[in-house]
């Protein structure tokens, strides 16, 4: 299939340093559209509605990516999670061909821990005790706006979804201020490197199985 033809890609983070990271990342560029949905569940939700109701993003792939925290002991910043699925008070939207996409990250950031697993949503900066908490729920990670996101790209129809983070806080890592520590700098380079494989996840999707 050809790129023309190709169902689109749309790629959705919250924070201008993450924005920032993307649009510096090299190839693949031209292949999606990059979408700064502001922080916070409900400014997911309005902002990816609204791409989502624009012209030629009917089927359009949905990926949801920026900077978590990690819920489980010995997790780093600079790591990365490949959510299995995506979790609010709302329900759980299942992730498409994740394996796929640890795959990509892999390559794409040789070195760097990719965990698969749970992705937790919630409206506000998670800390101390209530990470613990999240984590007897089985989550691996939590974030503002990837289940927010998921869910909002679920309800407009049919479509591969996934969701990408890069761990910038861990139990043993807490931060105060991102970009100001070195586990925010981790992570942001991270988040710049790994762009390209939500592209080959993207392609992938189009190829038939066998």
């Amino acid at each position: 299939m050809s790129s023309a033809a190709r169902p689109p890609l749309l790629i959705a983070c919250a924070l201008r340093i993450e924005a920032a990271a993307l649009r510096t990342a090299r190839g693949g560029a031209a292949e999606g559209a990059l979408l700064r949905t502001g922080m916070g569940p409900r400014a997911a939700e309005r902002a990816v509605a609204r791409a989502l109701r624009r012209p030629g993003m009917q089927g359009a792939a949905v990926l949801a990516t920026g900077f978590c925290a990690g819920l489980v002991p010995g997790m780093n910043p600079g790591d990365l999670v490949v959510a299995e699925e995506t979790r609010d008070p709302r329900g759980t939207v299942a992730c498409t061909a994740t394996t796929l996409l640890a795959e990509a990250l892999a390559r794409a950031a040789p070195g760097r821990t990719v965990h698969t697993g749970a992705l937790t949503g919630s409206d506000h900066v998670v800390r101390g005790q209530e990470r613990a908490q999240l984590r007897a729920t089985g989550a691996v990670a939590v974030d503002m706006e990837s289940a927010a996101t998921l869910w909002t790209a679920h309800g407009h129809g049919g479509r591969p979804v996934a969701a990408v983070r890069v761990i910038v806080d861990a139990p043993e890592h807490e931060l105060v201020r991102i970009g100001t520590v070195r586990g925010g700098i981790s992570a942001f380079r991270v988040l710049r490197a790994v762009r390209p494989a939500f592209y080959d996840w993207h392609r992938s999707l189009l190829l038939p199985r066998r």
